[in-house]
């Protein structure tokens, strides 16, 4: 398994961000101004400043932890990122019914979604990154 090291580092690392890089360039740069409109709707303050602030973290967070270049400073831009967007988006004690269960479980997954991040902060890219993970340093 250790010869498969590397490749599942990258493979695992390339995974994790594809949710968020495709989140910026598929749907919030081309969309900019309807997205900006729902996080209005959604008590977002100044969306359009946070907009630009969230398309930037998930880009740099993105290309950072694929690279493995500065991945706890990417992993805290995507964790950041996250928390925001889960609490203003999937605030699910706020709805009743089936749409409760629907935001709780959005909610969740975004839960485990910042696990991936945390992992990341505690050990680093792993093999096949741009810097030493603290277990190679230690």
């Amino acid at each position: 398994m250790k010869t498969l090291h590397g490749p599942l580092s990258l493979a695992g690392r390339l995974m994790i961000v594809l949710i968020y890089f495709l989140s910026a360039v598929g749907n919030k740069i081309p969309q900019f101004s309807s997205v900006t409109q729902y996080m209005t709707a959604e008590g977002v303050p100044a969306a359009n400043v946070m907009l630009v602030g969230a398309i930037a973290f998930l880009i740099a967070g993105s290309l950072s932890v694929a690279t493995g270049f500065r991945i706890r400073i990417g992993a805290s831009l995507l964790l950041i990122f996250l928390v925001l967007a889960t609490y203003f988006f999937h605030d699910f004690w706020t709805f009743e019914g089936g749409e409760r269960q629907t935001q709780m479980i959005q909610f969740m997954k975004n839960v485990s979604l910042a696990g991936s991040l945390v992992f990341l902060l505690a050990n680093g890219g792993g093999a096949w990154s741009l810097e030493k993970s603290p277990s190679t340093t230690e």
